[in-house]
């Protein structure tokens, strides 16, 4: 019986495919399975597929959710105890899930973990989305181990042990089944950006921890969904980050740290106006009206899941500013940031 899947979310993504897939299934153990969720592509990936790789399990979605809602209707229908949902525009390494199943049935408390995320574009540096490990600060801004905004450092092994952190990376989330089940998995209003996040700042306040796995090592390609300068993808991130701090902040810094992002997402705006970017000064603007429109929703989940727990609580938090700290301070790698200011 297969003990693990590695669930790849494809929307018109054909090349994506053709050029990645094989890898995944020529290292792929016999006691893990490779399934492919298809989100209402209208270009040949199921055709190619089933001509071009008859192993892999196809669930073809209704309709486009989004990565959200995507993988929530397709992994409904898996029955394996451990999930790794693996992006399609990921190069996978030799034995790379050994180190993750190793992880899962030696640490129980462990729900989910990610590996080590690099650069394909430049393989020795590490990658945007994922780096070394998500980690957060008090003001509710996400950074990785090994990127921290627009500085990407090189992989030279300083980050190679395993660590507990904050939150694992949606380009290959690995996660224990029941527990993505037990949480009714991705909040599927965020379409794209940050889910992973949410999910992960839930799986915490249920009392499980989060790991980054060096030892296991894929590399990212990056921007084949939304591209870095989409104005869509500036949309979600700010729409998204407000979503993720109104559902899970506790009751008595939530309006505070709210008046504060406000504050600094109109700077952000304003930035963008500098930089004759007025597309992205919409974006923003637009980010904000829907937060707006979805207030109520988000205050009525808040009522039934009553959190008292504060973010510096949980392991992989700065308890400072990393936008000070960049920006201000100059602190462009993780490890100029000074540990004692981070929960453990």
């Amino acid at each position: 019986m297969k003990k693990l899947s590695v669930a790849i979310l494809n929307w018109n993504g054909v090349s994506l495919l053709e050029r990645f897939i094989p890898k995944v299934i020529s290292t792929c153990p016999d006691w893990a399975e490779v399934v492919v969720i298809d989100n209402a592509s209208t270009d040949s990936s199921v055709q190619w597929l089933a001509e071009n790789a008859p192993e892999v399990t196809v669930i073809s979605n209704a309709e486009n959710s989004g990565y959200a809602g995507g993988y929530n209707e397709g992994l409904s229908l898996l029955s394996t105890k451990y999930w790794v949902l693996l992006n399609s525009d990921v190069e996978v390494t030799e034995g790379w899930l050994d180190p993750i199943l190793n992880a899962f049935e030696s640490q129980p408390e462990m729900a989910a973990c990610q590996p080590k995320i690099k650069d394909l574009k430049n393989p020795s540096r590490f990658e945007y989305a994922g780096g070394s490990g998500g980690f957060m600060d008090y003001l509710g801004y996400p950074f990785n181990r090994g990127r921290i905004f627009f500085t990407e450092e090189e992989d030279q092994g300083q980050y190679n042990e395993p660590s507990e952190v904050f939150w694992a990376t949606g380009c290959c989330l690995c996660i224990r089944s029941k527990v993505f089940k037990d949480l009714n998995g991705f909040d599927a209003t965020f379409f794209a950006h940050m889910e992973e996040i949410d999910l992960c700042w839930r799986i915490r306040l249920a009392g499980h921890s989060i790991w980054v796995v060096p030892q296991s090592e894929v590399y990212h390609l990056g921007g084949a969904t939304l591209d870095t300068q989409s104005t869509q993808k500036t949309f979600l991130n700010f729409r998204n980050n407000l979503y993720l701090l109104t559902k899970n902040l506790p009751q008595g810094i939530l309006f505070g740290m709210i008046f504060v992002r406000m504050i600094l997402d109109g700077v952000a705006a304003l930035n963008f106006v500098m930089e004759r970017k007025p597309q992205h000064f919409v974006a923003i603007f637009r980010a904000h009206i829907a937060y707006y429109q979805n207030f109520g929703r988000l205050m009525k989940y808040r009522i039934t899941h009553k959190n008292s727990r504060k973010i510096s609580s949980f392991p992989g938090v700065y308890n400072a500013s990393v936008v000070w700290a960049y920006f201000g301070q100059k602190k462009k790698y993780f490890s100029e940031l000074p540990k004692e200011l981070f929960s453990k």
